[in-house]
């Protein structure tokens, strides 16, 4: 059986660590002849003393394999094959333009991560850097070969991993992604969030955006909304009043709060009313709640009794609520 790793670590305990002795020698002899410099002039010495040292380790080939280690090499760019389960679906042109000019300038700082396929490297993380250093004219690229296979889940959890880490999806890519994990490889949220270094609620409200018109899908990413006004539009559970409400915000440009009460209005409710009728106690256990369960929750008091509903909105969701209530 092949040995998963923790993936919330991120990408750095993919990547094989420099000797501690070599290190510690190149930090005490560049502290020594820099002693007496000014502390901006250090700062900038020793930002370019890095690069350097980062440069040299990711550029010289390792000739000693082990068979059951991974290794540092240059791959040229022919060979790499891209991830079939790559959760980035779009590349911003303009921003992979800038990158392969700091990758002229500055060479590339972090490996790609790939696998051996005999003919060929699949990479694994990276294809903004792979995509940007042919851009850049490099014939090669640094790699992080790894011995052992990885199966499907693994690739897209460490692709989904780095993407996340560096803000390169946007929040439909990212609610797709999750929505992979549970429904391919059976994963409940709350694993997702902790492999994803994420919270269970984020994790939840993330996947129920994917629930939305597409319509509403493209405006949150292209920024035409935020998600907090996707939220607001998820408290509708008619199709048509989400798109009504939708487009109410971008033909007036309605902030957050504004749309909340438009939202009130469409549910037959208003803020205030609502916000009288319930107790302090009501409230803070309806946050609670939501927290807990990842979803909408209503809690209404009457007399000695009351009522607590839960929403879900997919099968996922309730999936979840059934977990947490102990009843799967």
């Amino acid at each position: 059986m092949v040995q998963k790793h923790g993936l919330g670590r991120g990408l750095s305990s993919l990547i094989p660590q420099k000797d501690k002795s070599q290190t510690t020698l190149q930090k005490s002899r560049f502290a020594t002849k820099h002693r007496d410099d000014e502390k901006s002039v250090k700062k900038e010495v020793a930002k370019k003393h890095i690069v350097a040292e980062e440069k040299k380790a990711i550029s010289t080939p390792k000739t000693d394999f082990s068979e059951d280690k991974d290794y540092i090499k240059d791959i040229p760019v022919g060979q790499m094959r891209a991830n079939a389960q790559q959760p980035r679906l779009s590349f911003d042109e303009d921003k992979l333009d800038e990158l392969a000019a700091s990758i002229r300038a500055h060479g590339i700082l972090q490996p790609l991560v790939a696998v051996d396929k005999g003919d060929h490297f699949e990479l694994i993380s990276g294809e903004r850097r792979l995509r940007a250093s042919r851009k850049a004219g490099l014939t090669s690229v640094p790699v992080v070969v790894k011995k052992e296979d990885i199966d499907d889940q693994q690739k897209l959890e460490l692709a989904l991993i780095e993407n996340i880490q560096r803000h390169d999806l946007n929040l439909i890519e990212e609610a797709k992604s999750y929505h992979r994990l549970s429904e391919e490889f059976n994963l409940p949220q709350e694993e997702i969030a902790v492999r994803c270094g994420k919270s269970r609620s984020v994790v939840a409200n993330r996947m129920r955006l994917s629930t939305l018109p597409i319509e509403i899908q493209k405006g949150l990413i292209t920024g035409t909304i935020t998600e907090g006004h996707a939220k607001v539009i998820l408290s509708l559970t008619n199709p048509q009043k989400r798109l009504g409400l939708y487009n109410m915000i971008v033909q007036n440009n309605l902030t957050v709060r504004q749309a909340e009460n438009k939202a009130h209005t469409a549910n037959g409710t208003t803020h205030r009313s609502r916000s009288m009728e319930k107790t302090p106690h009501a409230r803070r256990l309806e946050d609670q709640l939501a927290r807990y369960f990842g979803t909408k929750v209503r809690v209404s008091e009457g007399g000695k009794g009351g009522n607590i509903t839960i929403s879900y909105f997919s099968d996922e969701e309730l999936k979840n609520i059934l977990s947490r209530l102990k009843l799967i």
